[in-house]
């Protein structure tokens, strides 16, 4: 130290001096805040500065020509990165060895993934070869839930893609609309989501509308007691058969009130037992979860403030960043040099 300080001038050697005299844990906290899961917001801002202009004006345009865009851009992020790893994977189609999660019953409903191709493509021309589909697809969600009339979240991003569908994993890791609230809990816990974080993540079946395939059980061959007289002849109407043709286009506004809107109308339905799917009524009658439900009813500023911090613990979950993953050429398929892995 000696030595180091008389090589120094009498400035550098007083901020060495001060430096010195900060506490370990400083130096922990500013070695934590760096290292952190890689992530950082504007990422980009010098690799590619338009990047994030560029994906709100593609979201923005394809809202404007498909409106139900903005509901495939909020469910993408539920599907990709509560699987294990934020990296795209969901876009990955199937190839002669590895199936994709697109084709997974879990997934059924999914659409519109050409248009994140659109967005790749124009983020391309301005950048080849630098952003990520996993971020694309990361702030396509976010910009999307403001088209949806739903808060800004900012969201971090350095994310890279993986290689892999991981279609094996779906069901360990996906809850379902089926599974006990119990289960839905464990699993968004496992990410670190606490309960209020999972009410307010499910408050996106306020937007969009649901298959019959999946609430016929409810229906048929006995009417679900729970379900709300008065909600049930739209149901019948809208599903008259037991047994649903899957390809045909049949199914119920999640809130006929709002449809096109992510707003806290959601939570009223379901205590008033109109929620279409058994996790939405469970969400509402269980007592782990019902005080936040009944909060968030009253308050579309505490749904939108637990909302913001469940989709942004959701965005970071476990992101392949540094020299992990790759920069897809395109989201679609994995790079050529990793076609024949096995």
């Amino acid at each position: 130290l000696t030595s180091l300080h008389s090589t120094m001038s009498p400035n550098k050697a007083f901020i060495f001096l001060a430096l010195l005299s900060f506490s370990p844990q400083l130096f922990l906290t500013i070695s934590s805040a760096v290292e952190d899961n890689g992530l950082l917001l504007n990422y980009y801002k010098e690799s590619c500065p338009q990047a994030e202009e560029i994906i709100k004006e593609q979201v923005k345009l394809l809202y404007k020509r498909h409106k139900n865009t903005a509901f495939s851009w909020l469910r993408n992020i539920f599907h990709d990165c509560a699987v294990q790893s934020c990296d795209a994977s969901l876009l990955l189609t199937s190839t002669r060895r590895s199936l994709s999660e697109q084709e997974h019953d879990r997934s059924f409903g999914l659409r519109n993934f050409r248009y994140i191709d659109t967005i790749k493509e124009a983020v391309e021309r301005e950048c080849p070869g630098v952003v990520s589909c996993s971020d694309i697809l990361v702030l396509s969600a976010r910009d999307g839930i403001v088209s949806l009339g739903g808060p800004y979240i900012p969201l971090k991003t350095g994310r890279r893609d993986g290689r892999k569908s991981r279609v094996d994993l779906l069901e360990a890791y996906l809850p379902d609309h089926n599974e006990s609230i119990s289960s839905v809990l464990d699993k968004f816990g496992a990410m670190g989501i606490d309960t209020p974080g999972v009410v307010s993540l499910l408050g996106a079946h306020s937007v969009g509308r649901t298959h019959c395939t999946k609430l016929v059980h409810r229906l048929y061959p006995e009417v679900d007691p729970a379900l709300n007289p008065d909600h049930i002849p739209h149901m019948l109407k809208k599903c008259p058969d037991s047994i649903p043709d899957p390809k045909a286009v049949q199914y119920v506004r999640n809130d006929r009130g709002t449809p096109m809107i992510l707003d806290n109308n959601y939570y009223r339905n379901i205590l008033d037992n109109k929620g279409l799917l058994i996790v939405d009524h469970q969400l509402a009658h269980d007592k782990r979860t019902k005080p936040y439900v009944k909060k968030m009813a009253k308050s579309q500023d505490y749904f939108f403030k637990e909302f913001s911090k469940a989709i942004t613990l959701l965005s970071e979950n476990n992101p392949l960043t540094g020299t992990k993953g790759e920069i897809r050429k395109q989201c679609s398929v994995a790079n050529k040099q990793h076609h024949d892995e096995p």
